[in-house]
């Protein structure tokens, strides 16, 4: 895994995990992404170097770059799925694909995307 894909993923699942709970936690990061505690551990530091994450005691918080990474990061997840979900592919395979599809697709193949589904959206 690239470190940008891993750096993006984390991020993505602290801002999942933030909607439904008032902290966040490791554990919880662990969880949501299926790796180690040492592992989040090493993530969570790379972020607060790169400024997307601030801790507190046990807390992790995304800081406003953190954010706006994060939401765009869930947001082509979001727009991916449903555009495989569209073209037949079922939910568990939309979901995991759309994962892997976010962190490689050009913004030029991505926009044309959303075009088409707003389209269908229209009709």
């Amino acid at each position: 895994m690239r470190i940008e894909q891993s750096v993006e993923d984390y991020l993505e699942a602290i801002h999942i995990i933030s909607q439904t709970e008032s902290q966040v936690h490791q554990v919880d990061v662990a969880r949501r992404l299926n790796v180690s505690q040492p592992a989040v551990t090493k993530a969570i530091r790379k972020l607060k170097e790169l400024g997307y994450v601030i801790t507190e005691g046990m807390h992790i918080y995304l800081t406003d770059a953190g954010k706006v990474r994060a939401e765009s990061v869930y947001e082509k997840h979001k727009v991916l799925r449903r555009f495989l979900v569209t073209l037949g592919v079922g939910g568990e395979f939309a979901e995991r694909d759309a994962c892997m599809i976010e962190h490689i697709i050009s913004d030029e193949t991505y926009d044309a995307i959303k075009k088409f589904l707003n389209e269908e959206e229209k009709n």
